[in-house]
């Protein structure tokens, strides 16, 4: 039987008159990302009701290499410029596939 990879949920929350902003920095993370060993899915949804709040929805093979992926270059850029985009860390929740 394979091993289960881990699934990620990631949400952040611009400030309203950075929402172009946040989602441009956003936006560009996602294909170093996709290229990233362990990488299965990296999807970014943006709420229908609130174009304020981003969320990522994501799959890794193992937390191994979502931690690399967190230690990442573009990622610790991206974190650098988060301070003023939005309106707090991301709220990074690790879940697995029970069914």
């Amino acid at each position: 039987m394979p091993e289960p990879t881990l699934r990620v949920v990631a949400r952040l929350v611009a400030f309203p008159d950075k929402v172009a902003e946040l989602k441009s920095l956003l936006l560009s993370i996602i294909e170093p990302t996709c290229r990233e060993a362990g990488c299965i899915t990296y999807e970014l949804l943006q709420n229908q009701d609130d174009p304020t709040d981003f969320t990522f929805v994501e799959e890794w093979e193992s937390a191994a290499l979502l931690e690399q992926h967190l230690a990442s270059n573009h990622i610790q850029d991206a974190v650098q410029k988060l301070e003023g985009l939005a309106v707090g860390p991301p709220d990074i929740r690790r879940y697995e596939l029970l069914a």
